[in-house]
């Protein structure tokens, strides 16, 4: 079994970690293993590359181990590197994107020295591959130095694709299309300048939120078309769902083969009026689009410490059971959620407690503009004009923070889609990314074709590489879309 993983981030330190893990099980055939990545951020990925103390990982550490089912894999590696790092409202520790990116990189290490050390070989190629094709009863890749590989087995791991450019901005002077490392990006910024912000989700709180700390004095806008603000996290309240879980929405496809969207509201409706709250109260306060962001996000500053499961619930079941829900819906049913995109996203991914306090100041102070209905962001002499639903404003810097579309490919990735595809090894999904075509062939993260609307979290790359790893010993076939025969309970 000679495995190739394509991509060295997040995902396939999840593999080899769940490889290394279960290697015992097939220590009587030891194989090999071989990643390439051209970047040079090796296992951290661009999200995770060393970069300013202000950018923190946006969730508690329970929800980002890299292992599969094991919520104390990341505490206990954080143990004492979190002092200094706890967020007093939310009574958890919030540390930098890029101490997070050392985890990865210990856990990557660990990995591999596992397997070595029950007969693996492993190896490490810094590089591209440009090209896969059959030959056998394998494959041959080809990197960008024209070196060919051999391998049994492919693991494609590409991470998520490229953020687009809605305005056609790409190269013109005082335009950020790329903001990460906030490090290198902000520094090109003068303190004074007018700095524009397209989009308002976690991306561009990111950005506002350091800019504070470095002490821009210069007005700063967030431009969105929806104007919405990420919900505000909640004070984690640990509990154990009866009704929203795997194992009833799994019996739910064996009895009717799909699930509805109507069968997933049944499911939160009998699960919070269980717990003696109103549905309804949920329900309107989560659709409501008519209130203002500004008290929005100052309400739920206040309801940090509320009780109520509803919102948590949301969140926790989007990125435990969004990924392998998605493919048992409906055409019609996806459909129908892709309507609500912005409010689901607003409150699965939302920003921590410290982040919200600072948004929130500078909106108080008139430091930040929040404005909605953007149409168009063209370049003038010694700058930009942005025109919104609000009028049209004048900027010295765009800064994109436009999220790519779950499932786009990576343009670094392709041309090695389009090999894959040519060979008849993937076919490319209707809805975005691609999906195997060869039981050989496997996809961990984003790429994979048929996905959730959403972007895969940790949980769902953890869990997902799990499975990869039990398909890649023979132990399971991933036979439905989204590649889980079952779903976690």
């Amino acid at each position: 079994m000679d495995i190739a993983i394509v991509g060295g981030g997040s995902a396939a330190v999840a593999l080899l970690d769940a490889l290394a893990v279960s290697a015992d099980e097939f220590a009587d055939r030891p194989g090999s293993v071989t990643v390439f990545e051209p970047s040079p951020q090796l296992w951290r990925g661009r999200p995770y590359a060393a970069d300013l103390d202000s950018v923190l990982v946006n969730s508690i550490p329970r929800l980002m181990s890299i292992r599969s089912g094991d919520f104390g894999h990341y505490s206990g590696w954080l143990g004492e590197r979190s002092s200094g790092h706890l967020d007093q409202r939310l009574g958890e520790p919030l540390v930098p994107r890029g101490l997070y990116g050392e985890y990865l990189v210990d856990s990557a290490e660990w990995a591999l020295a596992a397997l070595r050390e029950r007969g693996w070989s492993c190896g490490v190629v810094l590089g591209p591959v440009t090209n896969i094709v059959t030959a056998g009863d394998g494959f041959v890749l080809t990197t960008g130095d024209e070196q060919q590989h051999r391998a049994s087995r492919l693991a494609l791991c590409a991470g998520g694709g490229t953020s687009p450019d809605p305005y056609g901005l790409s190269g013109l002077p005082g335009y950020i299309h790329d903001p990460y490392p906030l490090a290198r990006t902000l520094d090109e910024i003068a303190p004074e300048s007018a700095v524009s912000v397209v989009g308002s989700g976690l991306v561009a709180v990111d950005i506002v939120v350091s800019l504070a700390a470095r002490g821009h004095s210069g007005r700063i806008t967030l431009h969105s078309r929806s104007g919405m603000l990420p919900h505000v996290w909640q004070r984690p309240n640990p509990r154990v769902s009866r009704h929203l879980t795997g194992e009833r929405i799994t019996g739910l496809y064996q009895e009717q083969g799909f699930v509805t969207v109507d069968d997933l509201v049944d499911l939160v409706r009998a699960e919070i009026t269980g717990a003696g709250e109103s549905f309804d109260d949920f329900a309107a306060e989560i659709l409501d689009t008519s209130e203002d962001p500004v008290a929005r996000l100052r309400r739920q500053i206040g309801a940090i410490d509320d009780p109520r499961i509803g919102r948590r619930l949301l969140r926790e079941s989007a990125h435990q059971l969004g990924a392998s829900v998605w493919p048992l819906l409906r055409e019609t049913d996806r459909a129908r959620l892709r309507k609500y995109f912005r409010t689901v996203n607003a409150v699965a991914s939302p920003m921590v407690p410290v982040n919200a306090l600072t948004v929130l100041d500078m909106l108080d102070t008139g430091r930040l503009r929040l404005a909605r209905g953007v149409r168009a962001v063209e370049p003038v002499s010694g700058g930009f004009r942005v025109h919104d639903a609000t009028g049209t404003g004048t900027a010295d810097t765009v800064i994109n923070a436009v999220n790519p579309a779950p499932q786009a490919v990576p343009a670094a990735a392709r041309g090695l889609v389009d090999s894959l595809v040519d060979a008849g090894l993937a076919t490319r999904h209707p809805e975005g990314g691609i999906t195997p075509a060869d039981p050989r062939v496997h996809i961990v993260g984003d790429l994979s074709g048929g996905g959730s609307f959403m972007t895969t979290g940790i949980p769902g790359i953890a869990g997902r590489a799990a499975v990869t790893a039990r398909a890649l010993r023979g132990g399971e076939r991933l036979a439905t879309p989204g590649g889980r025969t079952r779903l976690p309970a």
